[in-house]
């Protein structure tokens, strides 16, 4: 087979991201190596003709841009609350990183990266780190050290400790290995096989079944806003997780970052309007939501089936 030799990095966007994945595509072509080739990969289920032609704009020489309609493959996956992000947004695109070994064979390695980031550093960097014989690298997600609840969920639902637990916004992907482990065959049997209840849906799956084979980054690859924390002096890919949108809110730490990559974007109008509509019902809903996310947190491990229950009984979840 002949193994393709650009840096695939993929992505996975509907038409209501499309402003946002823009300017970080945006900022992944601004700090690119010249001397490098890099193919952007945007999958997608719901991302009309015009959003498309405007985010290929920003393809350079040794940038490409592709896009890769995921059609109705997922639709058996359906709006539940475990298949919500954030509890409030359900959205086929969080799986789709799930399918990426199994459909992608031309590449043995690749980069993940979800649509709300701005990259700040050269993804080669990234791409060349040596996973050695693990199935993925990540960065351990330090935003839910500072919430018991969700410390409870992790480690008592998902069955990880909370400092192994890693995000899924930012992997780099073992993908020879992940297709030798028969990763997305074995996602498909526990999803169908138990339903677990989920906060995180694809996190949480990633989490419970591949802790072990984690080649962990450092944070710098996955820099979340938090306004307990000062920020990061050099963050290589700040990630906009969870509610922390600077096109939402105001003074959202590193928001002047998406706001500089958004100018050039092709999407800034966009961008502004989509902020300037937000307003308190908006913001309020957020809110609920994030309460609702820690209820559960609280509540999942106390139900008959987790991924640790599983585990413990003796069930195949860890590759």
């Amino acid at each position: 087979m002949n193994i393709k030799k650009e840096i695939p990095i993929f992505f996975s966007v509907d038409d209501a991201y499309a402003p946002f994945i823009a300017a970080a595509i945006n900022s992944a072509v601004k700090n690119s190596d010249s001397q490098r080739n890099y193919k952007a990969i945007i999958l997608y289920k719901d991302l009309n003709e015009r959003n498309r032609e405007k985010i290929k704009k920003l393809e350079r020489e040794n940038f490409e841009i592709e896009f890769v309609s995921m059609k109705n493959e997922l639709d058996f996956i359906k709006d539940k609350m475990s298949n919500r992000l954030r509890c409030d947004y359900f959205t086929l695109t969080i799986y789709f990183r799930l399918f990426i070994p199994a459909m992608f064979l031309e590449y043995d390695k690749g980069i993940y990266i979800d649509s709300d980031v701005i990259v700040k550093s050269d993804l080669k960097e990234l791409y060349d780190i040596d996973l050695k014989n693990n199935l993925i690298a990540a960065c351990r997600d330090l935003s839910i050290m500072e919430v018991p609840e969700l410390v409870n969920y992790i480690e008592n639902a998902v069955g990880v400790k909370a400092d192994e637990y890693i995000n899924s916004g930012v992997l780099v992907m073992n993908l020879k290995r992940l297709r030798e482990q028969k990763f997305e065959e074995h996602f498909l049997e526990l999803l169908n096989s138990y339903g677990v209840d989920c906060i995180a849906p694809d996190q949480d799956y990633i989490n419970a079944t591949l802790n072990g084979k984690i080649h962990y980054l450092n944070e710098a690859w996955d820099a979340m806003p938090n306004q307990n924390n000062k920020p990061l002096n050099n963050p290589k890919i700040i990630h906009y997780n969870l509610f922390s949108k600077p096109w939402c809110y105001d003074d959202i730490q590193y928001g002047e970052e998406f706001w500089r990559y958004s100018y050039d974007s092709g999407f800034f109008k966009e961008a502004s309007e989509y902020k300037n509509s937000y307003d308190n019902n908006k913001m309020q809903s957020d809110s609920e939501c994030l309460n609702k996310l820690i209820s559960r947190g609280d509540s999942i491990p106390r139900d008959n089936v987790t991924f640790k229950k599983l585990y413990e009984s003796g069930v195949h979840i860890r590759l």
